[in-house]
């Protein structure tokens, strides 16, 4: 029998295969295999999904971007030259986008205007952020019409935020937010902007348990909601589980009070 040879395989067949292996092979293996690779390794379908390094790394000694420096014989490439790089490779076709840390205004700005498909976008937590970078989330919003599911490194802005998702994204159902603090302000804003979302991950927020009950009272088509770890309510409250009982995925493990709000969670809980 003749030996198949990888390289004479289909071109979208091997497009297919090659858009799976990952940014970190597909930069510094996949091209160098031989033509038909490389040939296939630059068409737009294989980058469609990005996921960076959260710190670009990939030891403690070595980062993703000394490597493609060092590959392509390329001398002080910028995190954001390199960011822009691998985005626009997918010429405008990239629909799931998780950013490493550190990202610049001027990055997220060439992110809205390069990635219009976008479905899915992860961001880094508020602290590799900066107060610019945050600050023109909310603007941005209306450039991703397609966005379905948003992971947020804070609450910083969440009220602007999802005020324009639902004037833009008529499809969105996932919000996760990261370091959260949930007052009753977000939650309204979440019950009114989102009613219809079906996942919410809130894991490790501070959140009372007033705030949580607003949730569960107005976000009736939720799926999974993810409250572990919280802190402002008590993870066993019966209240609690039953309004949650119609949610196919609760978790709500390891939620608890803070010592100074036991009492004012008593007293909610009697005017309830």
């Amino acid at each position: 029998m003749e030996e198949r040879k990888w390289e004479d395989l289909e071109f979208d067949c091997l497009v297919n295969v090659l858009g799976r292996v990952g940014m970190e092979s597909l930069l510094l293996d996949v091209p160098f295999v031989c033509r038909s690779w490389h040939e296939a390794s630059r068409s737009p379908s294989c980058w469609k999904h990005l996921v960076f390094p959260q710190d670009i790394y990939l030891t403690w000694d070595v980062t993703l971007l000394d490597k493609f420096e060092d590959y392509y014989e390329i001398h002080n490439c910028s995190e954001d030259a390199f960011i822009k790089f691998v985005v626009g490779r997918s010429h405008g076709n990239c629909t799931g986008l998780s950013l490493p840390n550190d990202c610049s205004e001027e990055v997220l700005k060439y992110i809205a205007d390069k990635c219009p498909a976008l479905i899915s976008l992860s961001l880094p937590a508020d602290h590799f952020l900066s107060s610019e970078s945050l600050s023109i989330l909310p603007t941005l919003i209306g450039k991703w019409e397609h966005l379905e599911n948003l992971w947020l490194g804070s609450s910083d802005y969440l009220v602007n935020i999802i005020t324009e998702i639902t004037l833009a994204c008529s499809k969105f159902s996932g919000l996760s937010v990261s370091s959260a603090t949930i007052r009753e302000e977000e939650a309204s804003a979440i019950v009114t902007n989102l009613p219809n979302i079906k996942s919410l991950i809130l894991r490790g927020a501070r959140m009372d348990l007033k705030s949580l009950v607003i949730i569960l009272q107005g976000c009736k088509n939720l799926v999974h909601l993810d409250v572990r770890d919280c802190r402002g309510f008590i993870s066993d409250d019966e209240r609690v589980l039953e309004l949650a009982s119609n949610i196919k995925t609760f978790m709500c493990e390891g939620s608890m009070l803070d010592d100074d709000e036991d009492d004012d969670h008593h007293c909610f809980v009697n005017e309830y």
